[in-house]
């Protein structure tokens, strides 16, 4: 079964970085489209980034652009997301996803930007 696993998350300081991983199993890796999106209390689950399969193209929020970079590494099944100059507003859970598996989620990891 689809299992995807975030770690990486913590207590940053603005302006810091933090690099979030997602272990994933259960499905084709190597051909997933994979996505990182985030949610704060009270809000809806906000898509973050993406990145292709072949080739590694990627995309990414207005939000986080220039700021966050998400990569993957294929002999892995992890995803990763590099988040540099983080903001208080970046506080949220994160979550990966599978795009061809909406429905399976991980736990998340927990993201707090505060001085």
């Amino acid at each position: 079964q689809v299992q995807l696993v975030e770690s990486g998350g913590g207590l940053v300081q603005p302006g810091g970085s933090l690099r979030l991983s997602c272990a994933a199993s259960g499905f084709p890796f190597s051909t997933a489209v994979m996505s990182w999106y985030r949610q704060t209390p009270g809000l809806e689950r906000e898509w973050v980034a993406l990145i292709t399969p072949i080739g590694g193209g990627t995309s990414s929020a207005d939000s986080v652009k220039g700021r966050f970079t998400i990569s993957r590494d294929n002999a892995k099944n992890t995803v990763y997301l590099q988040m540099n100059s983080l903001k208080p507003k970046d506080t949220a859970v994160y979550y990966c996803q599978a795009d061809s598996y909406p429905r399976y989620w991980g736990q998340g990891t927990q993201v707090t930007v505060a001085s």
